[in-house]
């Protein structure tokens, strides 16, 4: 095992930790892994995490998977988000029971948008509508953000959302209703701006019912 990659990972310096994380990718070692698990929990820089995960995705899977399956149970939010991050990178299907009802509504908004983004990557395609409909019950949550990464989801899962966005728009909570219609833009053309749809379907709801059909 590199113990120099290993203490460069914990180093002070955001330029030291992403070379070494560089490293463990260019080299990969399978002893190397917990602690590349263990850091992706803590570490505070954006491209040193993403560096961690390409450096996880090097390794065998057969040493990554288990131990990110069980970060997904972590109380830490970074470690699940991260952990459902790299799953999605793995691509590996036989994850998918791990990606549970509670990850995809976690109260930490950056947990559940991985959630979202490794869910509709892994689910099977006989269970795509059943998380379509499960999805769109996040509609209106959060800010432009987090709206926009469950309406790239809910596109990624093509037209068996549709019969769910549907009944979303006569939500009793407009902020619900102008998501699903922004949603349902976004699968009709999925070059249009989002900021684009979301004014399209505020515009349009402000007409009239018979507008925002």
């Amino acid at each position: 095992m590199d113990t120099q990659v290993i203490e460069a990972l914990a180093a002070g310096n955001s330029s030291t930790r992403l070379q070494a994380a560089l490293a463990a990718g260019t080299r990969p070692d399978p002893r190397l892994v917990d602690v590349l698990v263990e850091r992706c929990a803590v570490e505070p820089d954006f491209y040193v995490r993403d560096m961690l995960t390409w450096a996880l995705t090097r390794a065998p899977a057969e040493h990554t998977v288990p131990l990110l399956r069980a970060e997904l149970r972590s109380d830490r939010p970074q470690a699940r988000s991260q952990a459902l991050h790299t799953l999605s990178k793995i691509g590996d299907r036989s994850v998918w029971p791990s990606v549970t009802r509670s990850l995809l509504h976690d109260p930490d908004d950056e947990v559940a948008r991985s959630a979202w983004r490794a869910a509709v990557l892994l689910v099977p395609a006989d269970e795509e509508a059943a998380l379509a409909a499960d999805l769109v019950t996040q509609l209106g949550r959060g800010d432009r953000e987090v709206q926009l990464s469950l309406s790239r989801a809910l596109e990624a899962l093509g037209d068996v959302t549709r019969p769910a966005l549907e009944a979303a728009r006569t939500h009793a909570d407009a902020r619900v209703r102008a998501h699903a219609r922004a949603t349902e833009r976004l699968l009709d053309d999925p070059d249009a701006g989002f900021d684009l749809a979301v004014n399209e379907a505020n515009r349009a709801y402000a007409l009239g019912p018979d507008r925002a059909r």
